[in-house]
């Protein structure tokens, strides 16, 4: 029996919640969005054709709330309720909730989700279906697992919630007793489990389709090994270098798993594989648990699953399954064409501990449809000006990359992370980077536990701090409007940035830093240089011969430049950052018309490279004049003087020992 669904109510929001508005349109489905107080103007209220307030800022009170979810959906007149990924998504009682208020579940039978929602009772189905399994006891009997390590896990739930590595028995007791309070936390239920714990291991995972009319289909899988703190980093499908039989093991597990479970719907099987063992021998590869949703690694198995030479939608397949329709294909139909490699991008500090963050997305550029970026798709929840809560999780997005092998995949989702730019938002964008870029994942060593044991190194922001005085330098030329290039000043010109001073030259190509050594500059394809206060600086720049992009956004107070998918960000001290002096020969120059407001040295005294000499009053800034080298300073102006653009304001003199020694 088929049901006809015309209004879709999405029950989440952010990247997953215009994931599935998407589809929806596509399908000519009318969507309404819901949101808290924290979300009012969010990208998914706006995409929706209706949207509707269900609480304030807090989960429990908004997007938990099951009674607020369905006195929305019947506000709207709406038929449908798509859970998403998080949230209520794995909740039993939500989908019953859905189901007894008369409107169609997109998901799997609530039966299901209760069988396979927790790990005790997930294990059940798996012996029966006769899928191999880790030993494991109830917490308090690890003799029947084995000797240690050991694995504490929460029996409900997910996430990395609730789990606890134990290397020897001084750690059980203590290991049980934390596990239980954060599974509590987390999940309402302290239950948890011990199991083997496998040091090398590969998460591989299998994606299940089924109907309501018998049909059960593997789409094939994804390999999520690149973890951190059991919390998923880079998805890939296909998953490389897994021996034939065993993959073909893992795909019949998964069928066998599903049709035990009378499963309709999306879902996923979780196996461990242990590294070293991937050989097919059913040993080296065990069941972990059943996701009963979709997805937030779904978008890879979408960019290479191939049914009939087509794409698969699997957003439309949870809509056309809930709605009674058969699958209309056969596991003969199903194929694999190319690779594909997903980044998540988190509002996190990952050089900081992995610790959230929120605040305004002052600055976002995507890849997607960047020069250069085919095979690439963004699944974004932020735009320029989105407040991202801490009251949620902390993903605002990912970027999808895909190529006819999985070199070509990784190569292009390292170019499409170099492209990404988020402003104003600590993110994780410059380390998934990193990572996709290392020789490790390049060479598929990283496993499960690998990113725990080899932290990768924090960012050196010197090259952006060279690109961030190149644009400050250019931004006051264009503010000045005395005909310099784009591409930076005629004459020299001293920035300060944070505790650093940095003369710019691009009559000589280079940056140099007081004290050190020069770096030469040069932008590549004449690539237009914000002014201060304008349009965000977006170009290639040559430091030292290697070409790199920058995103510059000059502020009257702080400046951010990205590269790598790293942002960093520079204090302008006093009252501008910018040292509007050039520099001739020894001798300081006003860059611009102005007033001379104050002189700090006196005539005769000596002084160091980057010394505050005096104070320009231009443009409606203060701006200071920096020594451009240690010296004797000689005073040409007086304090509260009109002067000319490029008067000298100030000479700087070899010292007398420097002149004996260039005597003898």
């Amino acid at each position: 029996m088929t049901t006809t669904i015309n209004t879709l109510l999405i029950a989440n929001r952010g990247e997953i919640a215009l994931r599935v508005i998407r589809t929806a349109r596509r399908l000519g489905l009318r969507t309404v969005a819901v949101y808290s107080d924290a979300d009012a103007t969010a990208p998914h209220t706006r995409a929706a054709d209706v949207a509707v307030r269900i609480g304030p800022t807090p989960a429990a009170e908004s997007y938990l709330s099951i009674p607020a979810l369905l006195a929305a959906a019947k506000e709207t007149g709406a038929d449908a309720v798509h859970p998403g990924y998080g949230f209520l998504s794995e909740q039993a009682d939500f989908a019953r909730a859905v189901i007894g208020a008369e409107l169609t579940w997109v998901g799997p039978p609530p039966d299901a989700m209760d069988a396979m929602g927790r790990k005790d009772t997930a294990r059940k189905i798996a012996e029966a279906a006769g899928v191999p399994m880790l030993a494991l006891s109830a917490a308090g009997a690890p003799g029947s697992v084995g000797s240690f390590p050991l694995l504490v896990k929460a029996a409900a739930g997910g996430g990395g919630k609730g789990m606890r590595i134990v290397r020897s028995q001084d750690e059980l007791a203590s290991s049980i007793a934390a596990a239980r309070r954060e599974a509590a936390a987390a999940f309402g239920d302290d239950t948890v489990l011990l199991e083997r714990y496998v040091e090398r291991g590969r998460h591989v995972e299998v994606q299940i389709l089924a109907d309501e009319h018998g049909n059960v289909l593997h789409l094939h899988e994804r390999d999520c090994s690149a973890q951190r703190r059991h919390q998923k980093v880079l998805e890939e499908a296909p998953a490389p270098d897994l021996d034939p039989e065993l993959r073909d093991a893992l795909h019949e597990w998964a069928v066998r798993l599903a049709r035990e479970v009378g499963y309709t719907g999306v879902g996923t099987a979780e196996f461990l594989v242990e590294v070293g063992n991937a050989t097919g021998s059913a040993g080296g590869a065990w069941f972990l648990e059943m996701n009963t949703r979709l997805q937030v690694e779904h978008p890879v198995t979408e960019e290479v699953v191939r049914v009939r030479g087509e794409r698969i939608d699997l957003v439309e397949q949870q809509l056309r399954v809930a709605a009674g329709e058969p699958l209309g294909f056969a596991q003969d139909d199903v194929a694999v064409s190319g690779h594909a490699i997903e980044a998540r991008i988190y509002a996190e500090d990952a050089f900081g501990g992995f610790l959230p963050q929120a605040g305004t997305a002052t600055r976002v550029r995507w890849p997607e449809g960047s020069a250069g970026r085919d095979g690439v798709r963004v699944e974004a929840g932020i735009e320029d000006g989105t407040v991202v809560p801490a009251a949620y999780d902390p993903m605002v997005g990912k970027v999808i990359a895909r190529g006819a092998d999985r070199e070509a995949a990784r190569r292009g989702l390292v170019a499409a992370l170099d492209a990404t730019a988020i402003g104003g938002l600590v993110t994780n964008t410059g380390f998934v980077r990193a990572l996709a870029d290392s020789a490790a994942f390049r060479d598929g060593e990283v496993h499960t536990a690998w990113l725990d044991s080899h932290p990768l190194p924090a960012p050196d922001p010197a090259s952006a701090m060279v690109a961030a005085a190149w644009t400050v330098a250019a931004a006051a030329a264009a503010d000045g409007g005395d005909g310099w290039r784009l591409g930076g000043p005629r004459a020299d010109t001293w920035v300060e940035l944070d505790d650093a001073v940095l003369r710019v030259s691009t009559a000589r190509g280079e940056v140099r830093r007081a004290g050190g050594p020069p770096t030469s500059c040069r932008a590549v394809g004449g690539a237009p240089v914000a002014a201060s206060g304008g349009p965000t600086s977006d170009g290639l720049l040559a430091l030292d011969g290697v070409t790199e992009r920058f995103t510059v956004d000059v502020g009257p107070r702080l400046i951010e430049a990205s590269t790598r998918g790293h942002t960093f960000r520079f204090v302008r001290p006093g009252a501008s950052s910018l040292a509007a002096a050039e520099l001739s020969d020894g001798m300081v120059l006003a860059a611009m018309p102005g007033t001379l407001a104050s002189v700090e040295v006196r005539d005769g005294d000596l002084v160091v490279a980057g010394q505050s000499l005096g104070v320009l009053e231009a443009m409606k800034m203060e701006v200071a004049l920096l020594a451009p080298a240690e010296g004797v300073v000689r005073v040409r102006a007086a304090a509260g003087d009109q002067v000319a653009a490029r008067q000298v304001l100030f000479e700087i003199e070899p010292t007398p020992q420097e002149q004996e020694a260039t005597r003898g």
